[in-house]
């Protein structure tokens, strides 16, 4: 059964063509890493298509970027993950210099496991909305 998670809507102070640079390669997350609490059981590694989280309660999660509509969406799939899930960012622009973002997350969740992770899924995708809500998209 599909589920569909939405992060609050986040009005970004950059242009849309320039989020969108910045998201479109994952070796960008190297702006944000220092942002990321430092803990035991998570850590990220990435490349320029390719994102994974490394969690020991739940092993290594891997997303990958699927498609990208110039300035508008990037889409993941996961290709290691203990439930098939995907996720997309979407950009549009408010003025030259500013654009608002929404992050979706949907995953395949038998009744069981979407009552167990339903509240962490959707706080995880607000906190991560908020983090790159927040990065410096400068050159």
């Amino acid at each position: 059964m599909s589920t569909k998670f939405e992060s609050s809507v986040r009005e970004i102070p950059y242009a849309q063509e320039r989020v969108y640079a910045v998201l479109s390669d994952l070796n960008n997350l190297e702006r944000i890493k220092d942002k990321i609490p430092a803990d035991k059981e998570f850590g990220i590694s990435f490349n320029s298509n390719q994102l994974t989280i490394h969690a020991n309660m739940v092993g290594d999660i891997c997303f990958e970027i699927v498609e990208r509509e110039e300035y508008k969406t990037i889409k993941f799939a996961s290709v290691k993950s203990p439930i098939p899930i995907n996720i997309w960012i979407q950009l549009l622009p408010i003025t030259a210099n500013s654009c608002k973002m929404k992050l979706t997350l949907k995953a395949e969740l038998n009744p069981f496991i979407k009552g167990m992770v339903q509240k962490p899924l959707q706080e995880a995708i607000e906190k991560i909305a908020t983090l790159l809500q927040h990065i410096n998209y400068e050159a």
